[in-house]
């Protein structure tokens, strides 16, 4: 019995298989597809409480890195925790599960969450899914002036 290896065997019994690659993108679906990494969250530590900038679209393609980060700041937030919402273009359903994750999270760590300035598009979100009471939100662009533990 001639013994071959897994290779040859391969070779020996099938035809060569051209190489799988996934399907170009056109333009149009180019435009359709975005990286999550578009949500743009830096953070800015005070005394005492913690500033995150969101900007972008709070969704599904979003929400997975929004949570590792949002996670990570916790680690090392003061008792209060401001996510402005300024530049939030929009936000659904798994984006706004994040915010009340975090806020659940941060509950069990002793801080606070604050979501300042939504935008309209954010507030009308927290309105429809009643998050807008679960969550604390301030309305105005001014969150260093409203926000207070």
């Amino acid at each position: 019995m001639t013994t071959l290896t897994a290779t040859a065997t391969a070779t020996a019994t099938a035809p060569a298989l051209a190489p799988v690659t996934a399907p170009a993108l056109t333009p149009a679906t180019a435009a359709l597809v975005r990286a999550p990494d578009e949500v743009r969250m830096p953070a800015h530590r005070r005394p005492g409480h913690t500033i995150v900038a969101l900007s972008g679209a709070l969704d599904g393609a979003a929400a997975p890195a929004l949570r590792e980060h949002l996670i990570g700041v916790l680690r090392h937030s003061g008792r209060l925790l401001i996510l402005d919402l300024r530049e939030v273009a929009t936000a659904d359903a798994a984006g706004l599960a994040v915010l009340v994750g975090i806020q659940r999270r941060a509950a069990g760590l002793g801080v606070t969450v604050r979501l300042a300035a939504p935008g309209p598009q954010v507030a009308a979100q927290l309105r429809l899914t009643a998050l807008g009471r679960a969550l604390t939100v301030h309305s105005t662009p001014d969150i260093h002036a409203d926000i207070a533990v």
